[in-house]
């Protein structure tokens, strides 16, 4: 329940209309936060929304049915009339001149159909529809039921257009809805994917981890095509609608260990297991796999393929068609029919989009991803080699494309390359890989992080990521990158819930635990934080960030000595020295945080022009604290885009200079 007011008034009962009616329902995004962090701005904010929304809704034939905490639920004769008074309360909104401490983002909804008026109020299937829908839409969009749409669609007033978004299942609903956006110039357009995407993951959906194959070849060279052709096999089943499938880094920490299948399902939460053998030699490869039912410890399906390396694709799509049709067949008891196959073979050929023709090419790009997920300088060199060879072999491989992007952006992010250097070419590589396959998740994650991370361009970031998400759900890197985007816009809520799913997906990775403690750290849930970073070290005692995001955490909640020890930790040199300067700073230890803060400078500027100016913004000296960012600015410093939800520079928030250096960002609103 939402901690505003509960109720407020009521329309009179004799004027609401009866039989076919259009409702529309409202929300105010993250209102229980502001409530319960802003209740004074909160209380002025609301009756102003409660004016404007009224006074929209009756000026185009509406009646507010009721009001119940920040929500208003209104019903009107006409389906045309409906969609106009959304779109002026829109509107009026956004011109609102809110509040710093209380911007209002509303959601709305409306669907048409026929419902029970009983003694002044609605009842009925048409009403929980229009409810549920409202529910997977985010702040500042309004979404149309497909009954809606259909009474509308050819009276739109000038401007308006809508944009389908797609079939979704609703909350406690049976049938799907296809759900419909409304769009108009003055209002915002880009916006995350509908919440059904972030719905908590049901326990009876069929779910699988796919090990890395042993290579039974004598090279040990020929590890690679081993550990890639499981990595294929697991992105490729990832991409299939409801079925879950743990992420690789989780799945693959078990390499060359001896922990067996019961064990294993249990530590990455799955009910089946995927595992094989490879053995090359030449050009002819035997391949073996069998999938295993861990609660019977039974095999659902084995087989073995002896074939030409040429024949590779072949093999991999049948080892991925027999694995989705016994798990549909044996979990949830669906007919293996001849109509069933060809959809199970429609949609494996839909989520194999992007992959090249030929096996030579697509060594190369096995090799290039094995080395260069390494993330050392050397191997990442090479991994772009291998790429650069596959790409001469087979100029229209997408996927090898992408990859090749990832590399870049690594490139460049780890300071090995020239930023523009390293993020043009990863742009280059991104976007030819989406002129091969429009409908290519990796690229569009990679694109997206170079929207963000250096074009700062949030609304196409956003976008990016949006479409990644549409095409690719069940990839946690997908999630990981669209959480740190939603945090980056501030909207805390929604990166959580992000990183939280990319956690279950991911549950052994050190980085899905580090991003998951980021996000909640800025979302103030400290104590989530604290668990889920020291979660991250235990899977990764030395990896970087990991103290430093401990220590930030243990600040904020005020205890300073366990903070100071989470800092000693850290094994990255300007983190390290960025840990100290702000803990002897909390402690009053001036000098001790002036020699720190000095080291990080002389040592560092030029890579943490950022974590010179939050210490600066920590201690307070806001015109350092600016003047540096300006540096960090200029350096297009990736960690400026965390600056909304930095508590480190919550000093500055009230500074004249800070509203115009956010616009400047674009990230005012």
């Amino acid at each position: 329940m939402k901690s505003g007011p509960t109720s407020r008034r009521r329309s009179n009962v004799a004027s609401l209309p009866s039989g076919t009616v259009t409702f529309l329902f409202t929300d105010i995004e993250g209102s229980t936060r502001l409530w319960e962090t802003q209740r004074e701005a909160m209380t002025s904010a609301l009756a102003r929304h409660d004016a404007l929304l009224r006074q929209c809704i009756e000026a185009h034939g509406g009646y507010v049915v009721k009001t119940l905490g920040d929500g208003i639920h209104a019903v009107f004769v006409t389906a045309s009339n409906a969609l106009q008074a959304a779109l002026a309360a829109q509107q009026a909104l956004r011109a609102e001149s809110w509040s710093e401490h209380a911007q209002l983002r509303v959601r709305m909804a409306l669907h048409t159909g026929t419902a029970e008026l009983r003694e002044g109020d609605y009842y009925g299937p048409t009403l929980n529809r229009a409810a549920r829908l409202m529910g997977i839409g985010h702040g500042g969009q309004t979404l149309l039921s497909a009954a809606t749409y259909d009474l509308c669609s050819d009276l739109l007033p000038p401007g308006v257009s809508l944009k389908p978004l797609g079939e979704y299942s609703l909350k406690d609903l049976a049938r799907p809805e296809t759900v419909f956006q409304l769009c108009h110039r003055d209002l915002p357009q880009a916006f995350p994917p509908l919440k059904t995407l972030l719905a908590p993951m049901d326990a009876d959906t069929p779910s699988i981890a796919v090990l890395p194959f042993v290579n039974m070849s004598r090279d040990e060279e020929n590890e690679y095509f081993a550990d890639g052709l499981a990595e294929e096999l697991l992105n490729v089943l990832s991409k299939i609608r409801g079925l879950r499938v743990a992420s690789r880094t989780s799945a693959f920490s078990f390499k060359g260990t001896k922990v067996d299948i019961p064990t294993v399902a249990q530590k990455l939460n799955v009910a089946t297991v995927l595992e094989g053998s490879v053995r090359k030699v030449g050009k002819r490869v035997r391949i073996t796999a069998q999938l295993v039912q861990v609660a019977t410890d039974s095999h659902l399906w084995s087989g073995t393929y002896d074939r030409d390396l040429e024949d590779i694709f072949a093999v991999q799509d049948d080892i991925a068609q027999s694995v989705v049709q016994e798990l549909q067949a044996t979990l949830l008891g669906e007919k293996a029919d001849v109509s069933a196959s060809a959809a199970v073979k429609a949609e494996l050929q839909a989520a194999a989009k992007g992959r090249g023709e030929n096996a030579k090419a697509y060594a190369l790009y096995l090799q290039g991803r094995f080395v260069a997920d390494r993330i050392t300088r050397e191997d990442v060199a090479k991994g772009i080699g291998y790429f650069r060879e596959a790409l001469e072999l087979d100029p229209g491989y997408a996927l090898a494309w992408a990859e090749l992007s990832r590399a870049h952006l690594n490139e460049a992010g780890y300071s090995w390359a020239p930023l523009d250097d390293g993020f043009g070419k990863a742009r280059m590589a991104a976007e030819r890989a989406l002129e091969l396959e429009p409908d290519l998740a990796e690229a569009y994650v990679a694109l997206g992080l170079v929207q963000m991370n250096y074009d700062w361009d949030w609304q196409r970031a956003d976008a990016s990521f949006r479409r990644a998400l549409a095409l690719a759900p069940g990839n946690a890197e997908v999630l990981r990158g669209a959480a740190i985007l939603a945090g980056t816009l501030g909207r805390n809520e929604e990166a959580v819930a992000l990183a939280r799913r990319a956690v279950a997906l991911d549950p052994l990775s050190m980085s899905a635990h580090r991003s998951l403690g980021a996000r909640c750290l800025g979302a103030g849930l400290l104590d989530e934080a604290a668990a889920v970073v020291k979660k991250a070290i235990e899977f990764s005692p030395q990896g970087g960030l990991l103290h430093a995001w401990l220590g930030r955490v243990h600040l904020a909640q005020g205890r300073i000595e366990e903070a100071r020890e989470a800092f000693e930790t850290e094994v990255i040199g300007y983190y390290y020295l960025q840990g100290l300067a702000l803990v002897a700073h909390a402690q009053d230890r001036e000098a001790e945080s002036d020699s720190a803060l000095s080291q990080l400078i002389d040592k560092h500027a030029q890579e943490s022009a950022y974590q010179v100016a939050e210490v600066y913004a920590y201690r307070g000296e806001k015109d350092l604290a600016f003047q540096w960012f300006e540096r960090a600015y200029a350096q297009r410093d990736p960690g400026l885009s965390s600056i909304k939800s930095n508590a480190l520079l919550r000093n500055l928030h009230d500074d004249p200079r800070w509203r115009p250096f956010l616009e400047k960002m674009r990230l005012a609103t």
